[in-house]
């Protein structure tokens, strides 16, 4: 283990000599590369300083046990030695974690889409139970949350919301949330009681840096018009919104949440960025998951992934085969235990791939 916490000390190094470097610091896509390296060898740091403590406290306590002539110091080092082994397998357990490749993707920002499926109005009002639990998780994590277009159901909730979501490692936590949710309930419109079952599916899209997609502005028409929805006047009587569409994918983005037509503007580019990157790394994740058999994030969006039973009060990932009986929380934002079995899950298929390797 410290011959491979060596090796990475010698990246550490490297890495911080170079993140201080003129020539880095101007080239603007190397310098997020190296600077989110940095970050994620100083977790690796922190661990590797533990273990060395440790392994040394072991070895120091391992002497004075055989050593034998102090009673008093024998009893000390011997509380010493426990801790020590009993800190030592879970630090390394830890410390492969971290080791794992990580993604570079995963400390992007995310763009967030929800969409009405199968099940008319009460589709929608999903959708929009969906983003009110996403919102709140959001802000439990400290994450900043922006609209960017939406078009509301006819009896609440939402046919389609986008919103971005900005903070640290966004897209690596969101990302498991892609796939087809589906509900199970009776919904306000039924007169009988009847349980229906409607679905809303989730795309998560890492948010692409200018750097990381380059757009030519001739593939790109630009529309404008007014608003609809909430906003006032100034909103809905302006030429505020952007319409993007990308000709040769055909991608469209658009945006309406500002009353500046030039952040609507921005805005809708950013999305649209991220949808064409977004399409590069789809195949990515296809190709990855065929690897490695994973259900985990196979990048497929039709698959369903997660059922809300309320008469059971049962939420159900179908991936891992969880089930937990405590579908309040949930929907209200505490989808973190969620989130930690299926990264759990993904980390365990990463290393057994690695295993494989060596």
């Amino acid at each position: 283990m410290l011959d491979k916490l060596q090796i990475v000390k010698q990246r550490f190094d490297e890495v911080s000599d170079l993140i201080i470097q003129p020539d880095i610091i101007s080239d603007q896509k190397r310098y997020v590369q190296l600077t989110r390296e940095y970050k994620d060898l100083r977790s690796l740091m922190d661990k590797r300083e533990a273990y060395i403590e440790f392994t040394n406290n072991l070895n120091e306590a391992e002497e004075i046990i055989a050593d034998g002539s102090d009673p008093e110091m024998v009893e000390m080092a011997k509380m010493q030695y426990d801790e020590a082994k009993e800190g030592i397998p879970k630090l390394e357990e830890e410390i492969k974690v971290l080791l794992i490749p990580k993604d570079p993707e995963d400390a992007k920002n995310a763009v967030v889409e929800l969409r009405a499926g199968t099940g008319g109005d009460e589709a929608s009002i999903f959708a929009g139970d969906l983003f009110r639990m996403y919102t709140k998780y959001c802000e439990g994590k400290g994450w900043s949350v922006s609209t960017v277009d939406f078009s509301e159901g006819t009896n609440g909730g939402f046919k389609e919301i986008q919103f971005e979501v900005s903070g640290d490692d966004v897209y690596g936590t969101l990302k498991f949330e892609a796939g087809v949710h589906r509900v199970q309930r009776v919904p306000q419109t039924e007169t009988q009681g009847r349980v229906h079952t409607s679905a809303a599916t989730v795309m998560v899209f890492p948010e692409a840096e200018e750097f990381d997609v380059e757009i030519d502005p001739k593939d790109v028409r630009i529309d404008y018009f007014c608003s609809s929805g909430p906003g006032g006047q100034s909103v809905n009587t302006t030429y505020s919104a952007v319409r993007l569409t990308h000709e040769p994918t055909g991608l469209v983005a658009q945006c309406q949440d500002q009353k500046s037509q030039h952040k609507n503007k921005e805005k809708a580019f950013k999305v649209l960025r991220s949808r064409l990157y977004d399409l590069e790394l789809a195949k990515k994740q296809e190709e990855d998951a065929a690897k490695r058999g994973s259900m985990v994030s196979s990048g497929d969006r039709s698959a369903k992934i997660r059922t809300y039973n309320y008469p059971q009060g049962r939420v159900t990932d179908h991936r891992i085969g969880l089930t937990l009986y405590d579908l309040q929380n949930i929907v209200n934002g505490d989808i973190q235990k969620i989130i930690d079995e299926l990264q759990l899950a993904e980390n365990t298929e990463k290393l057994k791939a690695s295993d494989e390797t060596i």
